[in-house]
């Protein structure tokens, strides 16, 4: 503390310290910032690091600076490049939107971290809400019923970690308040009608679709259908993809029936042979119809008689 009074009166002119001083320091004589390895810090450390000069009368300097030799990661310097464009008052909002498109959408569209996910609105709340509340019940005690009727009650939300691109690009739609919008409508969509409403939008108003917005919508279909026929998740292990069920409920212990030819089924998973999958962005892409085709079989599985 005698150190912090006598640089906040003058009396020191450099202060050397850690990250510590993001948390909300005002001092208006300090005007000038170095930050060492700028690239290791995440875009909301930075913007508030940089808050921490130019709250006087004088001109503000902040530098951020990277390794000499070693290049930063690409995720690194994307946040620099960040901070360097958004340096008008306001810019807050700005970057928290970028740092959305950077982090992902969490469970929304995959298994990435979730960023601003409060902004995707009071709908898709209510719907996690509901699901939650019949997961609770199942727990608590479910009366008799069928096995498979029961496994199928098991509804969470579902995780699709597949090795593709996905997100809406700024080259494509450079404005990022629509970008937010877009994504927040995307979370609302219900059926794969209305995922393949929004693509024709897409074609018609943005002009055609980049790979990483087509995998986002063909991710959408897979996102739709798994949950569709109960399942937990749809991920990629090795040169298979795997479709696994929630933890069975108790007293539910048969096999699955088998979807299709050269599909795989357990206790509470399928395998699907995906050669190629294992390649940058998906490699061959004929997986991805047989992975449609296979979903929709196993919707057909598990629909009431």
């Amino acid at each position: 503390s005698k150190v912090m009074t006598r640089f906040t009166q003058g009396e020191i002119d450099v202060l050397l310290c850690t990250s510590i001083i993001e948390s909300g320091l005002d001092i208006p004589n300090a005007n000038t910032l170095i930050v060492d390895r700028g690239d290791t810090f995440g875009l909301a450390q930075l913007y508030q690091l940089r808050g921490r000069v130019g709250r006087g009368a004088q001109r503000a300097y902040a530098y951020f600076f990277r390794h000499r030799k070693k290049a930063p990661t690409p995720e690194g310097q994307e946040r620099l490049e960040v901070i360097a464009e958004n340096t008008q008052l306001g810019a807050g909002y700005s970057i928290a939107m970028r740092d959305l498109e950077m982090r992902g959408a969490g469970d929304l569209l995959g298994t990435r971290q979730h960023g601003m996910i409060a902004a995707v609105g009071f709908h898709l709340y209510t719907r996690m809400l509901g699901q939650a509340v019949r997961q609770i019940r199942r727990i608590t005690g479910m009366p008799g019923g069928d096995e498979l009727a029961a496994l199928k009650d098991t509804h969470v939300p579902v995780s699709v970690d597949l090795p593709l691109s996905i997100g809406i690009p700024v080259d494509y739609i450079p404005d990022q308040t629509m970008r937010l919008k877009l994504y927040r409508r995307l979370a609302d969509l219900q059926d794969e009608g209305e995922v393949q409403a929004m693509e024709d939008e897409f074609n018609d108003r943005f002009g055609s679709l980049p790979d990483q917005v087509a995998n986002l919508f063909f991710q959408m279909r897979i996102k739709l259908r798994a949950e569709q026929a109960g399942l937990a998740s749809v991920s990629r292990e090795g040169e298979q993809i795997v479709l696994r069920y929630p933890t069975l409920p108790e007293g539910v212990n048969r096999s699955l029936p088998n979807p299709g030819v050269g599909v795989r089924s357990g206790k509470n998973a399928f395998w699907m042979p995906a050669n190629g999958i294992a390649e940058p962005d998906g490699g061959d892409q004929n997986w991805r119809e047989r992975l449609l085709d296979v979903l929709a079989r196993i919707m057909e599985v598990w629909q009431p008689s």
